[in-house]
Parts: structure tokens; C-alpha cells; sequence
């Protein structure tokens, strides 16, 4: 393994301290990057750690200070906006630094959630059907759609915004919460068709031939019959909420031989119809029938050791080092100027 200087980008408060002794590193919001950042160094590469506030400026200083080979690429956002992240990415590629991570029209095309689906649908990929209601706008009477129906923001990730009360069964409520969607989260909101059925999720790791990981599922164990199993917020973040209710993540258990693979490429094809790169997370609806629906793609999924893409990972043997190491390698590979 050739020793690389590493330039890891993240937001300047989500910087982990020098001296953690004492500090409980499992839970803080700098897990992540603490995790990748110590990683890396223990596997003996140079790291240099560089936080991003308002100003990118702070970037070609240390890269003419350290001559680094490759950023690892933290970012989830620039001055707060989730869809600004892709810019730091086209920073990079016009400083003709190598970065790990998707390439910034991948991260347009699946941010968008419509514009997801619109691709997908082309591609003759299973996707619910939808319909955007902008800001400003009250949601037309569905006649496409049938009830129940879920409504997201149309751009925000991480299951931002989603609760219980996402999932609609009337035209009242879905006004109501398209208006949620509107004034507290101030985005666009997206109708979704929902799809009763499993919450599964695909990783997918490479440029030009990417491969997939096992199919991971979240299981909600012991959730009342009362209440949709979906990935709200409380259930990704909140510990006490996940105990409550049994939920955890693991390998997927498919009723058919050969599903597996089946959905792995699929997540693959959607992968590449968004043209993704470097690592990403295909999140998918096993419905009663069998039947696989893409619900989102994510570029450049959340990367902590023992979350769900690293644990996929390691399903297959592939240690959390290696890991790191595939998605360094991936980034060097990747050519901007060449891509498409």
C-alpha cells in the first residue's frame, strides 16, 4: 500500500479534538470523521485535517503547503445548504485535486428526488410515482396516486423531516404535511406512492464497474402493527427510540434464491443511470409481491465505522481499513476530465 497525503475536508465544527483521552468518542457529532480520520492515519497515511466555514480559500493554501495526493471528502454541505455540497466537490476538480466520493453531477441528479425518479423511470427502473409540490404551491387532489402517500422534502437527506406523520391517508393531512414541508423545512416537497414492505438498503462502491455489498435491511422488531415502518428520523438517530421498538440493521434475509443478487443489480443500474461514483447507498421497498422499488440514492453515505455501509462491508470480510482504502482508491482513479 503506497503512503498517501490525505487532505480529509469537513465542516470546521465537526473537526475532532488532537487529544481525545477521556472523551467519549462512540456518540459525539464528529464520529465520523474521527473515525475515518484516525483510521487512516493508523494505517499510515499522512493526514491532513482541514474544517470548511464560509470561505474555501483554506483549501489551496494547505494544498500548496502539504502537496497532498487526494481529498477525503467529508462534506455534507456548504454555509448550511445540503445542495451547496456539490460545489465543494467542483472546487476541488478546478483545483485539479483528486477527491474521494461521488463527482458533483452524480450528487445533483440524486439529490433531486424528482429528478432521481424522472431518470430512473426512463432507465425502466422501479421507482413510486410522485409528484412535486413547490414552495408557494397547495398539493393538487392526487389522481394518479392512491392513498396512503408520503411526503419527503424534495432535496433534503438523512431522513430530515420525516416522521409518522409523513405518511398521509387523506387530502387534509396530505396538505397539512406538504405544508410542514414547505414553512419548516423550506424545500419543495415531493408525493411519493407508498410502498407497504421492507426497508432495504444497497451499498455500492467503484467508478466504472461498480460492485455492490450485501443487501442490509432495517428491521423493526418489535414496532406496533399501529405504526408505518419507515426510516423517520427518530428511528436513525435516536438510540432510547430504536431500543424501544427492536429496531436494528443487518443482513437481509430474501424469501427467493437469487433476489439478492437481483437487487443488488439493481442498485448497481441506478448507480450508474445517475452516473454516481466512488461510493453510495441505493435505498430500496421490498413490497408483499416481491417487487423492488428505488426510493432514493445517497452519494457518499454516511461512512462512520459500525454504520450500515461499513458493517455491509465487513459482511463480505471487507475490514473497515480496506474499506477506506477501496474508497481512496476509487478517488484516485477517477479522472473528472474524462468522466461521462
Amino acid at each position: 500500500m503506497k503512503k498517501l497525503r490525505v487532505l480529509a475536508l469537513m465542516h470546521d465544527y465537526l473537526v475532532p479534538p488532537d487529544d481525545v483521552r477521556g472523551v467519549d468518542v462512540v456518540t459525539p457529532r464528529w464520529k465520523t470523521e474521527y473515525d475515518v480520520t484516525n483510521t487512516l492515519a493508523a494505517m499510515g497515511h499522512d493526514v491532513y485535517t482541514v474544517g470548511l466555514g464560509a470561505e474555501v480559500g483554506v483549501v489551496r493554501d494547505t494544498m500548496a503547503e502539504v502537496r497532498p495526493h487526494l481529498a477525503f471528502n467529508l462534506m455534507e454541505a456548504f454555509h448550511e445548504v445540503g445542495t451547496f455540497d456539490q460545489n465543494v466537490v467542483s472546487h476541488l476538480e478546478l483545483l485539479r485535486l483528486r477527491y474521494t466520493g461521488c463527482n458533483p453531477r452524480g450528487m445533483i441528479l440524486s439529490r433531486d428526488k424528482a429528478l432521481t425518479k424522472k431518470i430512473l423511470s426512463y432507465e425502466g427502473l422501479p421507482t413510486p410515482a410522485s409528484v412535486v409540490v413547490p414552495v408557494g404551491r397547495r398539493p393538487p387532489r392526487p389522481t394518479t396516486l392512491t392513498y396512503p402517500l408520503i411526503v419527503k422534502s424534495l432535496t433534503q437527506d438523512a431522513s430530515y423531516g420525516i416522521s409518522q406523520a409523513s405518511v398521509v391517508t387523506n387530502d387534509a393531512k396530505l396538505s397539512e404535511r406538504v405544508a410542514y414541508v414547505h414553512d419548516g423545512l423550506a424545500t419543495d416537497a415531493i408525493v411519493e406512492q407508498y410502498i407497504e414492505g421492507r426497508e432495504l438498503y444497497v451499498g455500492v462502491i467503484g467508478n466504472g464497474n461498480p460492485r455492490a455489498f450485501p443487501v442490509w435491511e432495517m428491521k423493526f422488531t418489535t414496532m406496533p402493527n399501529s405504526l408505518y415502518r419507515i426510516a423517520t428520523a427518530r428511528v436513525k438517530w435516536s438510540t432510547p427510540y430504536q431500543s424501544k421498538h427492536g429496531i436494528r440493521c443487518g443482513s437481509a434475509r430474501l424469501p427467493r434464491r437469487g433476489m439478492a443478487e437481483s437487487i443488488q443489480q439493481l442498485a448497481i443500474r441506478t448507480f450508474r443511470a445517475l452516473q454516481m461514483n466512488g461510493y453510495g447507498r441505493i435505498d430500496i421497498r421490498l413490497d408483499a409481491a416481491g417487487q423492488p422499488w428505488v426510493l432514493e440514492a445517497n452519494a457518499n453515505p454516511q461512512l462512520a465505522y459500525g454504520e450500515d455501509f461499513a458493517e455491509s462491508a465487513h459482511h463480505v470480510g471487507v475490514s473497515y481499513e480496506a474499506l477506506l482504502q477501496q474508497i481512496l482508491d476509487a478517488g484516485l482513479q477517477w479522472k473528472a476530465d474524462k468522466a461521462g
